[in-house]
């Protein structure tokens, strides 16, 4: 159980990391015209996310490891971990954990987004499966699997709603330091 704990508390880590970038990059958005929108399901978002790491642990702690099912789910959880930072990477100062558009840029084409549309959802669905079934924790997949695809119905209506704005607005000028 001991190394399980451990990925967890990585993968929580790695969250923090995740919101130190997103606080640059809505400090980079805001300063060029960038505006929030479909607020009102984040904190519910942030929610389901820290629930995900907490009932990963407290299952496990009932469940064996099972070595055939353990090892390949850890192996897509590194795969999700490669897709989510690759998004990052590619969307650079554009990624953000909230929805947040800079009216006038256009949208993202290359790297993942070049067959996805939201590529780092794909991620965040592969993870939610995989990293409970690491330890066997197949409720806790189950059920943020079930809640997670409500959530991201949500969310993706509310990006394309707000990418289809932005897109149609002219590109704001970044403010001038004199």
């Amino acid at each position: 159980m001991t190394p399980y704990v451990l990925l967890i508390v990585a993968v929580g880590l790695e969250r923090v990391a995740e919101l130190v970038v997103s606080k640059r990059n809505l400090a980079w958005a805001l300063a060029r015209g960038g505006r929030e929108y479909g607020f009102g399901h984040y904190p519910f978002m942030v929610v389901l996310h820290t629930g995900l790491l907490v009932a990963c642990l407290v299952e496990a702690a009932h469940r064996p490891f099972i070595p055939w099912l353990g090892w390949p789910m850890l192996a897509v959880v590194a795969c999700a971990q490669a897709l989510r930072w690759w998004c990052i990477t590619v969307l650079g100062p554009r990624w953000n954990t909230r929805i947040i558009v800079v009216p006038g840029l256009p949208l993202v084409s290359r790297g993942p987004y070049r067959w996805l549309r939201h590529p780092n959802y794909v991620a965040v669905l592969l993870e939610g499966i995989a990293l409970p079934l690491v330890h066997t924790a197949w409720i806790t997949a189950l059920s943020f699997t079930v809640i997670n695809a409500g959530l991201l119905t949500v969310r993706i209506r509310a990006e394309n709603a707000a990418l289809a704005l932005a897109l149609a607005e002219p590109s704001v000028p970044a403010p001038t330091n004199k």
